[in-house]
């Protein structure tokens, strides 16, 4: 659900999907990412921009759909990083899909119990290591399915559930937007060359100067409060933690991205890395602070 606005948006994801050139195998769509196939790529940006913009805005039922078909195709690639088999995979997948179907809209299931439904994450997460054997299996089920859980309580949030859930994915837009441009034209000493050769410190300064000016701005002009408008450069910082993170399982799987579903950008692991983090804790800000200062 990663998006922005305009084609400052489509520069953040194809910076991210600089950042992380390894020397790794190449993927099948490797080719698309080449400069002659740039357009190919900002297309698809716009595509999934606006799919997750008219998401965020028709909140309810879309939201929902959207939030479980993705966190149910993070966790087919969290699968394949872990090298399992297809029927392992299904039953991951399945355990995951308990939890994402009590976070459905109110009107469809009576009344949401988010803790509740926290709990049935980590019952997953136990069912699946239990029958497999395997607890990276089981933390790809809480990787996956905490975030949304999050996303789905930062929407529901009442009249400002469309402000909160904006601020937290466009922080993260935002973040790779100012990376991108501060990395490239200052370069400088790398940030974790041995996670991702081409993440620069300046990229990372300029990537949380970014998601602070739009902290302010949400502030200033869409009454985002204070405690966490000021909370956004932090929130960029964790934002680029998820991302190494990511960077880190996939060279640890010995593959350059997480998946190809998406032309030109990977996998979908690959576009939410920095979301990752960033949505619970998004969430929990918001769920600790109920009188937040205006």
């Amino acid at each position: 659900m990663r998006s922005g606005s305009g084609s400052a948006a489509t520069a953040g994801c194809d910076a991210h999907r600089m950042s992380d050139d390894l020397p790794l195998p190449h993927t099948p769509d490797a080719k698309l990412r080449t400069p002659s196939n740039l357009r190919l790529r900002m297309i698809a940006s716009v595509g999934m921009i606006a799919i997750a913009s008219a998401a965020i805005v028709l909140g309810d039922i879309a939201f929902w759909l959207l939030s479980i078909v993705i966190a149910l195709f993070m966790m087919a690639e969290w699968c394949d990083l872990q090298h399992v088999s297809a029927k392992t995979k299904r039953l991951a997948q399945m355990a995951l899909s308990v939890p994402l179907a009590t976070m459905a809209p109110a009107w469809l299931i009576i009344e949401p119990h988010d803790f509740f439904t926290l709990g049935l994450i980590g019952g997953a997460a136990f069912f699946v290591v239990i029958v497999t054997k395997l607890p990276q299996l089981a933390l790809g089920v809480v990787y996956c399915g905490v975030p949304v859980l999050a996303l789905i309580v930062l929407r529901r949030h009442g009249d400002m559930g469309l402000l909160y859930s904006f601020w937290t994915m466009a922080l993260v837009w935002a973040c790779d937007i100012g990376a991108f441009f501060a990395g490239r034209s200052i370069g400088g000493p790398k940030l974790a060359p041995r996670l991702s050769p081409n993440k620069t410190w300046a990229g990372l300064i300029g990537g949380t100067i970014a998601a602070a000016m739009l902290g302010g701005a949400l502030h200033a002009v869409a009454g985002l409060p204070l405690a966490l408008a000021a909370c956004s450069p932090l929130l960029a910082v964790l934002s680029q933690m998820g991302d190494l993170y990511e960077s880190w399982l996939k060279r640890r799987a010995g593959v350059k991205d997480s998946g190809n579903i998406l032309p030109g950008h990977g996998g979908v692991l690959d576009r939410l890395d920095g979301l990752v983090p960033v949505a619970p804790v998004a969430a929990l800000l918001v769920l600790i602070l109920p009188s937040l200062p205006a």
